[in-house]
């Protein structure tokens, strides 16, 4: 398990009541990927299954400058991209692996720096599940809509909320974290073998677009 913040890692951890690895990192840090696949593979011996799931929206102006794209593009899918590549070769090597990115909306609302990366997450994903099919490895991107969570909660309130739900999400209502769970577990389990390079969204039906 990665994260910044050690403490919330050691209280799932307690709460999972089972042995985990752990490595308090920084995903922006320009070592992070080397790091964290160095002390995962030495924790765990080898990783048969990556859940690619860090990043955050980046509403830009016009104005934006080169450093915010930057920083953007390197939290949403640079270091994705780079910790996924330092990991493959050793699922490659075992012909098994599961590559699941929980990714985000890549529609666009105006200028954004993180849909812009979430597009291009889902297009290298694709890309890649198209060269490591052969080893038994797929790759899949989950978009979640509303999904509860510590930012959601921070972001929108009740109100909001509850006047979203009521009109614009078909379900009627945000979703929670197991409702994204059930479908990475599923997708990295050995049932979900023919499902490659797929992007399924989890939203309540909230986007729009036909596919």
């Amino acid at each position: 398990m990665v994260a910044r913040r050690r403490e919330r890692l050691e209280a799932l951890a307690a709460e999972a009541g089972a042995p985990m690895a752990i490595v308090a990192c920084d995903f922006l840090a320009e070592d992070a990927p080397e790091r964290i696949a160095r002390e995962a593979l030495a924790a765990l011996g080898s990783v048969d299954i990556l859940v690619n799931n860090a990043g955050g929206s980046r509403p830009f102006g016009l104005d934006a400058t080169e450093a915010q794209w930057d920083e953007a593009m390197t939290l949403n899918f640079t270091r994705h991209r780079q910790l996924t590549h330092r990991l493959l070769e050793q699922m490659i090597a075992r012909r098994w692996g599961r590559i699941v990115n929980i990714t985000g909306k890549s529609e666009p609302e105006g200028i954004n720096g993180a849909f812009c990366a979430k597009a291009a997450m889902h297009a290298w994903a694709k890309g890649l599940s198209r060269e490591v099919g052969r080893y038994g490895i797929t790759v899949n991107s989950v978009p979640p809509g509303r999904i509860l969570s510590e930012q959601i909660l921070r972001n929108y309130s009740p109100e909001y909320r509850k006047w979203q739900s009521e009109h614009e999400i078909p379900v009627g209502e945000y979703g929670q974290p197991e409702d994204i769970a059930n479908l990475v577990c599923f997708l990295a389990s050995p049932r979900a073998r023919y499902i490659t390079g797929a992007v399924i969204p989890v939203d309540g039906g909230l986007r729009r677009y036909q596919f």
